[in-house]
């Protein structure tokens, strides 16, 4: 990859629920936090800004369950200032510049329906939306990493691409929740445009069912 000012790196919710011992875990969450650092200490001056987004709920509605259906409803997780809600350990929150928060009171899964907060999650009286810190900063083109892959990663990428940001998806600096489900996503993201890259070989992955 080669230096490219107007880019912008996605970190989609790389929080402790989503890792070993969390409240909705998926296999290899942890390893995705390191991976996403390591990407950065190698590829950091690719990137004018890199922003990671959090869940930050409070009262999501039903958006929680106690009987949830593990598609539109989940066990609580994210809780507004819980550990579970905090960035995973192997994750470098230095390498961050701008901190996003979404689904305070509603389910949202793209990283595009959240807003700027300090890294603690506190917002200011009016902050700024992805799209506009986004804009500010220039940027034309997105990588797209994190947790899931099947579900807020994915929306976040096609919400990019419908803001019509020039997309790829690190396949590799992400985990979902299901094997069927995650390729599923990633067939639709490419079908909507955007390019699937292997973080390891730097190449575009051709057919993103068999990653």
């Amino acid at each position: 990859m080669t230096g490219v000012p107007t880019r912008a790196l996605l970190v989609v919710d790389v929080q402790n629920d989503f890792c070993a011992g969390g409240s909705l875990a998926v296999s290899g969450g942890l390893a995705v936090a390191e991976r996403i650092t390591d990407w950065l200490a190698r590829h950091r001056d690719d990137y004018s800004v890199v922003v990671a987004s959090r869940d930050w709920h409070v009262d999501p509605g039903g958006h929680f369950s106690e009987a949830p259906d593990f598609v539109d409803s989940w066990p609580p997780h994210c809780v507004a200032g819980t550990h579970g809600a905090n960035y995973a350990p192997g994750l470098d929150v230095r390498l961050l510049d701008v901190h996003v928060v979404k689904g305070q009171h509603a389910a949202a899964y793209s990283a595009f329906q959240g807003a700027e907060s300090s890294p603690a999650g506190e917002q200011s009286d009016d902050p700024r939306g992805l799209g506009v810190v986004l804009a500010g900063a220039g940027v034309t083109a997105v990588d797209v990493c994190g947790l899931t892959t099947d579900y807020c990663v994915c929306a976040t990428g096609l919400d990019a691409l419908r803001a019509g940001l020039d997309t790829r998806v690190i396949v590799s600096l992400t985990a979902g929740v299901s094997p069927t489900t995650s390729a599923r996503a990633l067939h639709d993201l490419r079908s909507g445009g955007a390019e699937i890259l292997d973080s390891g070989t730097g190449r575009l992955v051709v057919d993103p069912a068999a990653s």
